[in-house]
């Protein structure tokens, strides 16, 4: 028998641990702008080469250039500036809360709010997401009231989840926010799901899939692409690439594969890459993409480049694995600060203005806040009633659990 040498496992590992100096200029970003825009109708095969770009519309100084620039009228611009200045002050507040012991979890998307909210503009009421925990953008941008959110992170007497889902973990079927789960990989296949019943019964409203780029090494996601390419379903798969899955960095998920977005190819699934920090760029994939599910031309992939500039949660402490200048030193920038120069640009904002915008996002969100407060909090005041946990589990109540509920007094 010949001699051979010990076998070895490769174990990625990421460019910068706590210590090192982060330096992204390796990063390939194509200048804004330089990519094109297929027609919607375009064969996967023929786009194959946008699953390993990425997508740009705001350039350096701010000026929208490019062909997937100029879809978005200057008020639409606007409101988005502030859409996105509302979710992040939602979550300063939010994250001061549990600090305070108001509650016991939360979870910021500081950096990924052009993400959730451009994409929910693309979108027409009675269309469906399957979101993970940071696009809680998705809700403010369809206008769900801040004070409802704050109640279910409370779990309080108001909690429209009546304390039986983590806080963050929201639902409402009126705004087209399907159910959380903390294990995101289920998402993806419901979605698949939803979207092939929605054609099945012959209607117009599509869903859209979302997952981390951690989530995407589980074989939901796998199962779901089957699904969707084989059925060709109206659904928009999100992959929301932000470099770290909880304490694991992205080249563990995306093992051999050059790109999040690439995998969709080994299914047919048409599949780009978009700057996820660039909100007009965000909004323009986004309404390529939907408007293909609703031609009945089947599903699209698409992952967003972006950076989770806070912790994962409220239990975890970043500076554990990564340097703490990495988030600076993202060469993709801020989401709010880059529509904000960009406004700028186009003389329709100002610092004074900005200043302003901001003092009215914060008032809004304190109110709110203390509106919430009022119906209590995770340690003060009434909360939702344990006799609760008998109900809505089947559509008609079975014979043990009204022997129980009577048994626990209610």
């Amino acid at each position: 028998m010949p001699a051979h040498d010990p076998l070895n496992l490769h174990v990625p590992e990421p460019a910068f641990r706590p210590g090192s100096r982060p330096d992204f200029s390796g990063v390939t970003i194509p200048k804004a702008g330089t990519v094109r825009k297929p027609p919607v109708d375009a064969a996967p095969e023929d786009i194959r080469d946008l699953a390993y770009s990425i997508i740009r519309v705001l350039n350096r100084v701010g000026e929208a250039v490019g062909p997937w620039a100029g879809q978005l009228s200057d008020e639409e611009l606007q409101a988005a500036l502030k859409t996105m200045m509302k979710v992040r002050a939602y979550d300063v507040r939010m994250q001061m809360a549990q600090r305070q012991g108001k509650t016991s979890f939360y979870m910021q998307c500081t950096g990924e709010e052009a993400i959730a909210c451009a994409f929910q503009m693309a979108l027409e009421k009675g269309d469906m997401n399957f979101p993970t925990y940071r696009q809680q953008g998705l809700l403010i941008a369809s206008g769900y009231p801040l004070v409802d959110m704050m109640c279910q992170i409370y779990s309080n007497s108001r909690d429209p989840m009546k304390g039986r889902q983590l806080p963050v973990m929201y639902s409402s079927k009126a705004h087209g926010f399907f159910s959380i789960s903390g294990n995101l990989g289920t998402q993806y296949p419901q979605a698949v799901g939803w979207a092939m019943a929605s054609a099945i019964k012959g209607d117009t409203r599509v869903a859209a899939g979302w997952i981390g780029d951690g989530s995407t090494a589980e074989s939901d996601f796998h199962a779901a692409l089957v699904f969707a390419s084989t059925y060709k379903a109206p659904v928009v798969l999100n992959i929301v690439n932000n470099q770290w899955a909880i304490s694991t960095f992205q080249g563990i998920a995306r093992g051999g594969s050059g790109t999040f977005a690439a995998r969709g190819h080994g299914f047919g699934i048409p599949s780009l890459r978009v700057d996820g920090n660039d909100y007009p760029a965000v909004y323009a994939v986004a309404k390529w993409a939907v408007e293909r599910a609703r031609r009945n031309l089947g599903p699209t992939l698409i992952e967003y480049v972006t950076y989770r500039a806070a912790a994962h949660s409220t239990s975890d402490d970043p500076s554990a694995y990564r340097p703490k200048e990495e988030s600076e030193a993202w060469p993709l920038g801020d989401p709010i600060e880059r529509l904000k120069n960009h406004l700028s640009v186009k003389k329709l904002w100002t610092e004074e203005r900005h200043t302003q915008a901001m003092a009215e996002v914060e008032a809004e969100v304190m109110a709110a806040q203390k509106e919430a407060e009022s119906f209590g909090t995770l340690h003060t005041g009434p909360k939702a009633s344990a006799r609760d946990m008998f109900v809505d589990v089947f559509k008609e109540m079975p014979p043990h659990l009204k022997r129980q509920r009577q048994e626990a007094g209610f």
